[in-house]
C-alpha cells in the first residue's frame, strides 16, 4: 500500500501534461477546420458583396488567428463597405501595429473613416499622418470622394496639394513647384539625408526660392534636376515636359557615348548626312565640359549611368542653355567631325519629334545583317538557336510579362528548347533592360538554378552594360549570386543592392514630372557595397564595332575558354 500511495501521485504528475497536450493537439486539429471554412464563407460573402456578413465572419477570423494581418485587412474592408467607420478604424489600426502592407495606407483609410463620420479634425490628423508615412498616391488624394466635407478646409487643400496656378504669377508658380517638390522629397524619400545633410538640403532651397525671380525657367529647371540629384539615386529624378514621351521637343538627332568618344549614331532623314560624326563641341565647350556640367543634374547610382543619360541630355538645347553652356534655347550648335572627316559647324533647331524606325543609322552602310543584340529591341524577351556554335542567345530587354507569350509560357518553351538541343552555351543579353516588374524575375532565375545541363561556369553568360537598371539591375545581381553565370560587356547601370522605386511626382505649374524612391532593394549580401557589377569579360562599346555591325561582347564570349 505504500508503495502504491508513493507511485500512484507521480504518474499522476506525468500524465497530466500528456493528456493536457493531447487534448490542446485535438482542439487544434478541430479548430483548424473550422478557421478554413469561416475563411471560405467570409470569402465568398465578401465576392457577394454582402459586407456585414463578411465582417461577422472576418471577425470570427481574427479571434481564430488574430496574428494574420490579412485578416484584419479583410476585416476593415468589409467593416468599411458596410459603413461600420469606427469598428473599421480598430481593424485597420491593428494592420498598423501588425506592420502589415503599406502602414500609410491604412492611416489614409483611417482618415477615409473619420471625414465620412463628419469627424473632420479627426479626419485631417490622420491624413496629416498619413502622409507622414509616405503615403503614395498623391493624385488619389486630391480626387478623393470620401473627403468631399474636407475639400473647401485650407488645410486639406495644403495637405494634397490642390492648387489653382492660373491664378499665380509665375514666381508665385515656381515657388509653389519647389514647395511641393521639396516636401515631396522628404516624406516620399527612402533616406533622403543619407547622401547630404539636412541642413545644405535646406539652404539649397531656401536660396533657390530666393533667386527665383532673377532665374529663367530654363535655369528653375536645371535646379530643379540638381535638387533631385542630391537624394543620390537614380530613380529620383524630374524633367521638363519637352524631355518627356510624346511632347519631347529637341534636336532630332541620337548621341551615344562609345569608347572613341561621342557620335551621332542616328537622326530623322533630313539630318541623315549628321549620322556617323564624331561630336567635337557644343558652341564653344568641349563634350567632356558639357559632361561635367550635365553631371550635377542627372540623378544615379553610380558613374556609369552618366555615359547614358548625359548623351540623351545633349539633344536638349533648352537644358545646356539652362546650365550656361550654350547661348539660346531654340537651337543646338555643334562642331562635328563628318564620316568623310570633314570637320564643320552646324545648328539644329528644336523641333518636335521622336527616334522611330523612319530614322537614318550610322550603320546603314554595314555590310553585315544586324547582330543579334540590335534585333527585336522592342521585345521583352526572345531567343535564337546558334547552331554552329551550339549557343542560345536569349535577349532580355524588359522585366515584363509580354501578354502573347507570358514570362512563365517562355522559359518553359526556352528552357525545353535547352533540354531537347545540343545547346553547350546559354548567353543572357541585358544590356538593354532598364527594368519593370522585380517579381517577374524568378521565373527566369529559378529555371536557370534547376538547368545542371547550363548552369555551370563556362557554359552560362550574362551581358550586361551601362542600361542595365532597377528590376534588371535586381535580376543580374540575383543571376551572380546564385548561379555560376560569367559576366560580360560593361558595368552596370546600378549597384547590386539600392534604393529605387519610381513614385511619381507632378508639378502643377511648370508641368514637369518625375520620380522619388521610396524602397531599399537588397538584392546580393548586405556587405556588397559595390557600386556596380563589373563583368569578368569587360567588352565596352566601340562605334567602329558598331557600324560594322560587329558585336565586341558577344565575340568576346564566343571566344572564351575555361
Amino acid at each position: 500500500m505504500i508503495r502504491f500511495r508513493i507511485v500512484t501521485p507521480l504518474i499522476a504528475s506525468l500524465l497530466i501534461p500528456l493528456f493536457s497536450l493531447f487534448n490542446v493537439a485535438r482542439a487544434q486539429e478541430k479548430g483548424f477546420p473550422a478557421y478554413q471554412e469561416t475563411v471560405r464563407q467570409a470569402e465568398a460573402k465578401m465576392l457577394a458583396q454582402q459586407w456585414a456578413e463578411a465582417a461577422a465572419l472576418w471577425e470570427r477570423a481574427t479571434d481564430m488567428n488574430p496574428h494574420l494581418g490579412n485578416n484584419w485587412n479583410q476585416l476593415a474592408q468589409a467593416r468599411l463597405r458596410a459603413k461600420d467607420y469606427r469598428k473599421a478604424v480598430e481593424a485597420y489600426e491593428k494592420m498598423i501595429e501588425l506592420g502589415f502592407q503599406y502602414p500609410f495606407n491604412a492611416a489614409y483609410a483611417i482618415a477615409r473613416c473619420y471625414a465620412l463620420i463628419g469627424e473632420k479634425e479627426t479626419a485631417l490628423r490622420w491624413l496629416e499622418r498619413s502622409l507622414d508615412m509616405g503615403l503614395r498616391n498623391l493624385a488619389g488624394l486630391q480626387n478623393e470622394q470620401d473627403f468631399a466635407s474636407l475639400r473647401e478646409d485650407e488645410r486639406f487643400k495644403r495637405l494634397a496639394a490642390i492648387v489653382d496656378t492660373s491664378k499665380m504669377t509665375r514666381d508665385e508658380g515656381w515657388r509653389y513647384d519647389l514647395w511641393l517638390l521639396a516636401r515631396e522629397l522628404k516624406r516620399i524619400h527612402y533616406d533622403l539625408f543619407a547622401k547630404i545633410p539636412k541642413q545644405d538640403f535646406e539652404a539649397y532651397v531656401a536660396k533657390l526660392n530666393n533667386d527665383i525671380p532673377r532665374l529663367t525657367d530654363r535655369q528653375i529647371e536645371v535646379s530643379f534636376m540638381k535638387l533631385m540629384r542630391m537624394a543620390g539615386d537614380g530613380h529620383t529624378r524630374i524633367l521638363p515636359t519637352y524631355a518627356r514621351g510624346e511632347g519631347r521637343k529637341g534636336a532630332l538627332v541620337q548621341f551615344y557615348l562609345f569608347t572613341e568618344g561621342l557620335y551621332v549614331t542616328a537622326a530623322d532623314p533630313k539630318y541623315a548626312n549628321l549620322v556617323g560624326a564624331q561630336v567635337l563641341r557644343f558652341g564653344e565647350q568641349t563634350v567632356e565640359r558639357v559632361i561635367e556640367s550635365l553631371e550635377q543634374i542627372i540623378s544615379r547610382d553610380n558613374a556609369i549611368w552618366i555615359k547614358l543619360i548625359a548623351p540623351a541630355l545633349m539633344a536638349y538645347p533648352q537644358i545646356l542653355n539652362g546650365l550656361g553652356l550654350i547661348p539660346t534655347s531654340d537651337v543646338l550648335p555643334l562642331t562635328i567631325k563628318d564620316a568623310a572627316g570633314q570637320v564643320r559647324q552646324v545648328s539644329l533647331p528644336v523641333e518636335a519629334g521622336m527616334a522611330n524606325d523612319s530614322w537614318v543609322t550610322a550603320r546603314k552602310d554595314a555590310p553585315k545583317p544586324d547582330p543579334l543584340y540590335l534585333k527585336n529591341r522592342n521585345t521583352p524577351y526572345w531567343f535564337e538557336y546558334l547552331a554552329e556554335s551550339k549557343t542560345v542567345f536569349f535577349q532580355y530587354n524588359a522585366v515584363r510579362s509580354d501578354v502573347k507569350e507570358p514570362i512563365e509560357k517562355f522559359c518553359e518553351r526556352l528552357f525545353k528548347f535547352i533540354d531537347e538541343n545540343p545547346v553547350e552555351r546559354l548567353v543572357i543579353d541585358m544590356r538593354w533592360n532598364g527594368g519593370g516588374n522585380n517579381f517577374l524575375v524568378k521565373p527566369i532565375l529559378y529555371s536557370l538554378i534547376r538547368c545542371e545541363k547550363i548552369n555551370q561556369r563556362g557554359k552560362l553568360f550574362v551581358i550586361v552594360g551601362r542600361n542595365t537598371f532597377s528590376a534588371a539591375m535586381c535580376g543580374a545581381a540575383q543571376f551572380e549570386r546564385y548561379t555560376n553565370a560569367i559576366f560580360a560587356g560593361e558595368p552596370t547601370g546600378s549597384s547590386p543592392n539600392f534604393v529605387g522605386e519610381t513614385i511619381p511626382v507632378n508639378l502643377p505649374y511648370s508641368k514637369m514630372t518625375g520620380s522619388i524612391s521610396d524602397l531599399y532593394w537588397q538584392n546580393s549580401v548586405a556587405m556588397d557595397y559595390r557600386v556596380w557589377i563589373a563583368p569578368q569579360i569587360y567588352a565596352p562599346p566601340s562605334f567602329e564595332w558598331f557600324k560594322a555591325n560587329r558585336d565586341p561582347a558577344m565575340e568576346a564570349i564566343m571566344a572564351y575558354r575555361e
